[in-house]
């Protein structure tokens, strides 16, 4: 009966603070990658917010293509009148 308590007082002395102090451990970095994770997950969706603009990209370089030729006219037009 002797030997029983012993082992008990050595298992909440010893083992259940080494057990706690490894959960520890463990538990702190998992902690610290799903803030890194969500704070990932937050800036990649304001990103896409700034993205929105991008399938019009192709619009804008024909306009300004047409622009271009439409001045190159007025140039050489302004060139013959001179």
């Amino acid at each position: 009966m002797g030997w029983w308590w012993i082992g008990n007082i050595l298992l909440l002395l010893v083992v259940i603070p080494v057990v706690l102090l490894l959960l520890n451990r463990v538990l702190r970095p998992i902690f610290e990658i799903k803030a890194y994770a969500d704070d990932i997950l937050d800036h990649g969706v304001k990103l896409t917010g700034t993205l929105d603009a991008v399938p019009r990209l192709a619009k804008t370089r024909e306009l300004t293509g047409v622009a271009r030729q439409n001045v190159g006219r007025y140039g050489s037009a302004l060139e013959r009148l001179l």
